[in-house]
């Protein structure tokens, strides 16, 4: 049986898809805070929270592997991983397949501390364990091509950096690809998009497919987190947005292994795509 932590955010459900095209959805158990709003992923779904240790234990009961996917509560990230790996190890699980971040053990990122100590943990556990050390999302920017479009310009304070992206569904394809064939065990993989591109290529794109001209515009960290901050999201994560993306000007999202086409077997999903599926929603 194989257990999907998150199995009803963006990310798990893509991974739940990504598995039912693998395995019968009889070996297949979602984990989520609240059960009935799982009944549309087509498989069995057990009630767990990350936050709360006792529901982790019995929702582990007979799962041979785990893909646990990051918890989405940045600070309180290690604790809540905490209690899975440990309920895990009670629970007799023998595969932890754990969604960490692009070169975690030397990311700038604020965000790459909390999985440094969650792959610390997973390999102090003695449970076998793969990690997915998962670059950005190409959703991160395309989600933003409706303000783009209306604002006239793409935002952002990552300069000329590359960025290595790849959609939610590629990274879907690895964790599945990692729990349901062979030679995975004891495996960090640093995975990423197979051709990077700056946020001017993105804007480039974005004026191509749209026929409105939408330049790049490129702001000091501390103006385009006051933008975010303005347009409704929380201080804390516009600060960290707008910090990431500076890290990104500096090479934290780029990455040229192509490691995660040689996992999923297929290239990476392009940027023209992406930014296609993202107009047409």
């Amino acid at each position: 049986m194989i257990a999907i932590t998150g199995a009803t955010g963006q990310l798990g459900r893509l991974a739940v898809a990504a598995l039912k095209r693998r395995v019968p959805p009889d070996q297949l158990v979602g984990l989520v805070r609240s059960p009935e709003k799982a009944a549309d992923l087509g498989i069995a779904a057990r009630a767990a929270d990350y936050a709360l240790a006792d529901t982790l234990e019995a929702a582990l009961q007979g799962i041979d592997k785990l893909l646990l996917i990051s918890s989405s509560e940045i600070g309180m990230r290690t604790v809540q991983h905490r209690n899975v790996i440990e309920a895990a190890k009670r629970a007799g699980v023998n595969l932890i397949v754990y969604t960490s971040v692009l070169h975690a053990d030397r990311s700038p990122l604020s965000l790459a501390e909390e999985h440094r100590q969650t792959e610390a943990m997973i390999k102090a556990s003695g449970i076998p364990y793969v990690i997915l050390r998962n670059g950005w999302y190409t959703e991160n920017y395309t989600g933003s091509i409706p303000g783009a479009l209306a604002g006239g310009a793409f935002i952002g304070s990552a300069g000329d950096g590359k960025l290595s992206t790849a959609t939610r569904a590629d990274y879907a394809e690895a964790a599945a690809a990692a729990l349901t064939t062979e030679g995975h065990a004891g495996k960090t993989y640093e995975l990423a998009g197979d051709i990077a591109y700056t946020l001017s290529d993105l804007a480039a794109e974005i004026s191509r497919q749209s026929g409105q001209e939408i330049p790049y515009k490129n702001l000091p960290e501390a103006e385009y987190a006051r933008l975010l901050a303005g347009f409704g999201l929380p201080e804390a994560l516009a600060n960290g947005l707008a910090a990431w993306d500076v890290d990104a000007s500096k090479g934290a999202l780029f990455d040229d292994s192509r490691q995660l086409s040689r996992l999923i077997g297929r290239p990476t999903t392009p940027l023209a795509q992406a930014v296609t599926a993202a107009l047409k929603s």
